[in-house]
């Protein structure tokens, strides 16, 4: 497909394309002439990521970069691949080492990860890692319930929602189909699971402490 269709069929404009080609966020199309290229099928797979990195996710244009050169470097095995690419994307500021509560919130933590036997964690320098045990300090900070008998619960439910999120990923037939639904789904369902947490909030609120109406009473 030429250049006009790849930004119909995207969605994405044909000089925004030309941008993400010169940053290197877009493979370049095959030359059939002097002046024009040809795209197929994966540069089109590949806009959808970037836009929904960059337009949904608000990812910066130099991470999106790390994202993508993550997804094409076949040196590293499909594990650490996938690593890279949920390493490079936008996390939440690291713990206070200096602070009493992140002590507390480490060893909360750590203990977590053994009830959970999340081995291959241990050790781990995951900005996700350090973006939980800030979290968990926080907590500590404000005095809210956050021991490893509290953070089970979570933590068991993220189990669950990695498996579905690794189900959908193995559905794409390619390696790099699948890095880049990886982190794809991780920048689109995050809104997609906090909208649904705080509707199920409501939810459960209405059942406990809600006014009960027998309809069906006469008086």
């Amino acid at each position: 497909m030429r250049l006009a269709e790849l930004s119909e069929r995207s969605g994405v404009s044909a000089s925004t394309i030309k941008y993400y080609l010169r940053e290197g966020l877009l493979q370049p199309g095959h030359r059939v002439t002097a002046t024009q290229a040809a795209y197929g099928e994966e540069h089109l797979r590949r806009l959808r990521l970037v836009r929904a990195l960059i337009q949904i996710g608000k990812v910066p244009v130099a991470v999106a970069r790390e994202v993508v050169a993550a997804a094409e470097d076949s040196s590293l095995d499909h594990h650490m691949r996938l690593g890279a690419a949920a390493r490079a994307l936008p996390h939440g500021p690291g713990p206070a080492e200096d602070d009493e509560a992140t002590g507390i919130a480490r060893r909360s933590v750590e203990a977590l990860l053994e009830q959970l036997d999340w081995r291959c964690m241990h050790d781990d320098a995951s900005p996700a890692l350090g973006t939980l045990v800030a979290s968990v300090a926080a907590l500590v900070r404000l005095g809210y319930p956050c021991d490893t008998a509290h953070l089970l619960s979570y933590g068991r439910i993220a189990a669950e929602l990695a498996v579905a999120d690794l189900d959908a990923v193995e559905e794409q037939p390619t390696a790099a189909g699948q890095i880049e639904a990886a982190v794809a789904l991780t920048v689109l369902y995050e809104p997609v699971l906090l909208s649904l947490r705080r509707l199920a909030h409501v939810q459960e609120s209405a059942r406990r402490f809600g006014v009960a109406t027998d309809f069906g009473s006469s008086g």
